[in-house]
């Protein structure tokens, strides 16, 4: 059977190989699903005008993102319970990502412990996704953990004060994992709590942690710019403009849609990145273009994780660091920096 030769094509083969329950978990959002549509229709409605005789040379697809050097614009964002795809979960995850030069974002709720996942790849960069939790002696010892383990920055989720209705798992009567599975980070002793959504969590909680930790502390779910100003006045090193994959709230806005008034909004004083709807090289070109420093992608990484496993994942960034460079050549460009509003039209 001929490979998959796109992030949708692998899709189409992990569907098969999933169980049914486990895709509809990786696949569905809130609601209707309308966020879920939208984040990658708005990708479809912007046109590039490319510039032509730039003589840009072979394209540069490297960032740096607090600190750390990724060697193409696409990280990979924070899903849950990777062994639903692969036996391997986040160690695979990890191994293709420090393969593809990128970046790989920890889930707090890992099906495999962040420590486990730093040993499996030593030389992955790794960023730790958390909730904070009502209880910050234990959101403190996380965050332990995930120094201790060489993430060198905190990414806090903070759309969810509580949790979205997801219809297809309710009709699948999916609400826990496997017998042998759980979220490893959760562990607390001799148990393993699960994660609280308090709709309690404030900014006072943020400054808490960024007294807590010398990591760069980086908030993903900002929607709004005036949140975004004021997560510069907390002292925040980096922003994600996302709306959870559409799990959550449903009939928030594309994130492609948001990402023009969030850069406006804090004027380059730290990296906005993007997630949601990303699943071609052109997306990344375009969300850049608007502002972006990076992107990450979820679905897309399962998809290779389920289909291939590790292989499959390191296919799916590879697939797209390729279309990222020929967008780039396509569009007069040499790197990120040769792109600007101008290059994006609405179709």
């Amino acid at each position: 059977m001929r490979p998959p030769l796109n992030v949708r094509e692998f899709e189409e083969v992990a569907r098969d190989r999933l169980h049914p329950a486990h895709y509809d978990y990786f696949a569905g959002g809130a609601g209707d699903e309308t966020t879920v549509r939208a984040n990658e229709a708005a990708f479809a409605r912007l046109a590039l005008l490319p510039r032509v005789l730039r003589g840009a040379g072979e394209p540069r697809t490297g960032v740096t993102l607090l600190g750390d050097r990724a060697a193409m614009p696409v990280l990979v964002a924070p899903t849950a319970f990777h062994r639903l795809a692969d036996p391997e979960g986040e160690k695979a995850t990890a191994r293709a990502a420090a393969a593809a030069g990128t970046i790989m974002i920890v889930s707090m709720a890992s099906t495999v412990a962040v420590e486990d996942v730093a040993t499996a790849a030593p030389e992955a960069t790794l960023w730790f996704q958390l909730y904070v939790q009502p209880d910050m002696a234990f959101t403190e010892r996380i965050v332990r953990r995930a120094e201790a383990a060489g993430c060198t920055a905190l990414v806090v989720t903070v759309d969810s004060p509580g949790r979205g209705r997801r219809e297809r798992d309710l009709r699948n009567g999916f609400d826990d994992l496997p017998e042998g599975m759980c979220c490893e980070n959760l562990r607390d002793g001799d148990r393993v709590r699960p994660i609280v959504m308090s709709p309690d969590i404030s900014w006072r909680h943020i400054d808490l942690l960024r007294r807590m930790t010398e990591l760069p502390v980086a908030l993903k779910g900002v929607v709004r710019p005036a949140d975004a100003c004021r997560a510069l006045d907390h002292g925040v090193s980096a922003l994600f403009v996302s709306n959870h994959g559409g799990r959550q709230l449903d009939t928030l806005p594309a994130t492609a849609d948001l990402l023009p008034g969030i850069v406006a909004a804090v004027g380059g004083a730290v990296p906005v990145l993007l997630d949601g709807g990303v699943r071609r090289g052109v997306d990344v070109v375009k969300a850049m273009a608007l502002g972006a420093s990076a992107v990450a992608v979820g679905r897309p990484v399962l998809w290779g994780l389920a289909a291939e496993g590790e292989r499959g994942v390191a296919r799916v960034l590879g697939l797209l660091r390729e279309e990222v460079e020929r967008a780039l050549v396509l569009c007069g460009a040499a790197s990120a920096h040769d792109l600007d509003p101008e290059l994006v039209r609405p179709c």
